[in-house]
């Protein structure tokens, strides 16, 4: 059975592009959200395996979105995505919970490789 993935990014080319990274690496996208408070209802409705979560959202932004998430199911695992020159905000994800993380512009087997080793 396909991991169950959920992609958070407020652009949606963004999330087409994940989204196409892991189905051609045979993992199942069943939701996207664009932003942290979609991010969170949708985790708790679907209950994916993991979540690839943009750090920079309106609403509610990817590490407050990540706590949420890691309060509701402690262990939820999601992997951080953002842009370069976000270090600061990197290390407060990670602090937070999160697995990993991946740097845009996306790159396929950085993405897979953090995917894979995180799902174990």
């Amino acid at each position: 059975m396909a991991n169950k993935i959920l992609i958070v990014d407020d652009a949606a080319f963004m999330r087409m592009m994940v989204k196409d990274i892991l189905t051609k690496n045979g993992f199942e996208v069943v939701g996207e959200a664009a932003d942290g408070a979609q991010a969170v209802e949708k985790y708790k409705e679907l209950k994916p395996d993991l979540v690839t979560m943009d750090i920079t959202m309106p609403e509610m932004d990817g590490i407050t979105a990540l706590k949420e998430i890691k309060a509701f199911d402690p262990s939820a695992k999601i992997i951080m995505c953002s842009a370069m020159g976000q270090q600061a905000m990197v290390i407060d994800a990670i602090q937070a919970g999160a697995k990993d993380f991946i740097v845009k512009p996306f790159q396929a087997d950085r993405v897979i490789e953090a995917i894979s080793k995180t799902l174990g």
